[in-house]
């Protein structure tokens, strides 16, 4: 049987329909999977991956898509008379596990697994997977968020993320930060090689052999990266990088530095070497939105690729391995896309304040 790949066409009226039964906590079980699968299957999702996320075999999309083709929203009125078994657990059930994960916890935890679910209401684990899977409910996971209280929050954002949609002409712009306290660990013991049927192997605890500091200035056009290894990063070091990029940027461009509120970036000395330094223009990124800065995701590509995993005996092994990624990165630069407007950034915030403030007042 060959399962069909191509989107499903649905229309405006019908996906607000399917969006808001997907998300029902009230309607039956079987509607709201296939509110959702059809959504899927609308954004041109395979059969295959389509019935895995909504736990239905590949037959049953391929039924529902077909379904829904010929009889539109007219045809989510349930099974037809005379098909399908009875359902297992009852609407008031489902209703309740979807309500107890919301705003229950189990006693003595801080959320719901599928197993206690099912123990606290008398089911099996596996339907209590299938509810979850059905309106996407996952109490397992959380992810972390921080809201920025900069006064100046909306004129810095603004600002920087003009820069990286439409940088000046005659001008470079540059993300730059400090990833300080880089550790040189050694393992306690030899770790193993990566073999056929078993990963790469190292001990779980180290050796620390000292630390140092990596400044780092990424081209927003280009992908490359100016870097410099030193011991500390007071406003001394910030000094030293900022001439390191003086001589590496072509005279007669106007530099822009996108960096955050850290002290020694406003130093007296600072300030003062900036104004010998006219083509020097600083961007500062608003209070907890490190996020805002490019930067940050090549700090993340040189701890996964080149640190983490690694073995250092002494920080000049270290630095020379940062040095060595550096200039694998400096051959083949690839720079890093930004898409989002100032305005969808900010909708996406005042959206975030609404929620807190509700919860919080």
């Amino acid at each position: 049987m060959r399962l069909a790949t191509s989107p499903l066409p649905i229309a405006f009226s019908q996906r607000e329909v399917l969006d808001k039964l997907a998300r029902s906590r009230t309607a039956a079980h079987r509607e709201v999977q296939r509110a959702r699968v059809l959504l899927m299957a609308a954004d041109g999702e395979a059969n295959t991956q389509i019935a895995a996320t909504a736990g239905v075999s590949p037959a049953t999309v391929k039924a529902w898509r077909e379904r829904f083709a010929v009889e539109g929203l007219r045809g989510l009125g349930g099974v037809r008379p005379g098909r399908g078994r009875k359902p297992a657990i009852s609407q008031e059930k489902v209703a309740e596990i979807v309500r107890a994960t919301l705003e229950d916890k189990p006693e003595g935890e801080t959320h719901w697994s599928c197993r206690s679910m099912a123990a606290a209401q008398g089911v099996s684990p596996a339907t209590v997977q299938r509810i979850w899977s059905a309106r996407n409910l996952q109490p397992h996971r959380v992810t972390t968020f921080k809201l920025s209280n900069d006064k100046h929050f909306e004129e810095k954002l603004v600002d920087v993320v003009g820069l990286y949609l439409n940088p000046p002409a005659q001008a470079v712009v540059l993300c730059m930060d400090e990833k300080s306290q880089i550790q040189a660990l050694d393992r306690t013991q030899a770790s193993l090689p990566m073999k056929k049927g078993r990963a790469g192997t190292m001990t779980h605890d180290y050796k620390r052999n000292g630390t140092t500091t990596l400044f780092a200035a990424l081209d927003v056009l280009t992908g490359e990266v100016i870097g410099r290894c030193m011991a500390r990063h007071r406003h001394e070091e910030f000094l030293k990088f900022l001439r390191v990029i003086d001589r590496e940027v072509p005279a007669g461009l106007q530099i822009h530095l996108i960096l955050d509120n850290y002290t020694t970036h406003k130093h007296a000395n600072v300030k003062k070497w900036l104004t010998k330094h006219p083509r020097f223009d600083l961007h500062f990124i608003p209070t907890s939105s490190s996020w805002l800065n490019m930067v940050e995701r090549f700090f993340g590509k040189l701890e996964d690729k080149a640190t983490r995993r690694a073995i250092f005996q002494s920080v000049p092994d270290l630095i020379a391995a940062i040095d060595a990624y550096l200039a694998v990165t400096n051959e083949d630069p690839k720079p890093f896309v930004w898409t989002a407007t100032a305005d969808q950034i900010l909708a996406k915030v005042r959206r975030g304040r609404v929620a807190l403030n509700a919860i919080t007042n």
